[in-house]
């Protein structure tokens, strides 16, 4: 029996290791497109359509249940990867890390889409973008507002997908960042708006710290519904004991 964990995150690759000590045979699949982890178990890079599909990997490998541990946003893995255990007849469970929530002093406000969300921040004159890669179909609302002379830095961990705005200021950077630091790119850069993803967990979560100590604004896209799978967790030792006891168990 194999199990199939999408992974990308620091808890995807904690619980590849742990699980493959405890002796479950696993694959560790991620689309490598920031970096890919040195890892005792077997590692696929580059995602499914070079197997014909995750329906077609899941048959030839052999998988016996799939483990989405993908980043929170990751909607279109997470659906395809419940759609396919579906097909297949296998368990597919889900672990993501829970999401921050708003503290004393926090100025959040939340959004379904960027569609909502840009409406928001057309008056800004300084925003920090720092929820991943921007969709194409943002690049001309944010042309406009740089016309109209709002200032705008992109942070991402690997280049821009897409064409961005001619005056807009991209630096690359991946977590964990350090809490000084973002609070220096704030101030230096004379941000009055933060637009982020509720990634959750402690790698990225010092930008909110830093706009909360601030004063600063702090426009939030909302978690993507997901698909139901077959069992959710929100913590790394309860979804690892309910796999190894699956695994051990199953007969």
């Amino acid at each position: 029996m194999t199990l199939l964990l999408l992974g990308g995150t620091s808890e995807g690759k904690q619980l590849a290791n742990s699980l493959h000590k405890l002796g479950i045979r696993l694959i560790y699949s991620i689309a490598g497109l920031v970096r890919t982890p040195v890892l005792e178990c077997e590692v696929a890079v580059g995602g499914f359509s070079q197997f014909g599909g995750l329906d077609d990997f899941i048959k030839d490998r052999n998988i016996s249940a799939i483990l989405d541990v993908t980043h929170p946003y990751a909607q279109r893995m997470s659906h395809q990867a419940v759609m396919s255990a579906n097909n297949m007849g296998i368990p597919c469970w889900r672990l993501h890390r829970p999401p921050w929530q708003v503290e004393t002093g926090d100025d959040w406000h939340v959004f379904e889409s960027w569609k909502t969300l840009l409406l928001s921040i057309k008056n800004k004159e300084s925003v920090f973008f720092s929820a991943g890669q921007l969709p194409e179909y943002v690049v001309d609302v944010l042309n406009q507002y740089a016309n109209d002379g709002q200032k705008q830095l992109l942070r991402t961990a690997v280049s821009s997908t897409i064409s961005l705005p001619g005056n807009m200021k991209w630096i690359k950077g991946i977590g964990p960042f350090k809490a000084q630091a973002e609070m220096d790119l704030l101030i230096s850069e004379e941000v009055d708006c933060l637009v982020s993803k509720n990634s959750g967990g402690g790698s990225t979560q010092q930008k909110v710290i830093a706009a909360r100590e601030l004063g600063l604004p702090v426009y939030m896209l909302q978690r993507p519904v997901l698909a139901p799978c077959s069992k959710e967790f929100n913590e790394i030792k309860s979804c690892e004991a309910f796999v190894s006891h699956w695994f051990n168990n199953k007969d």
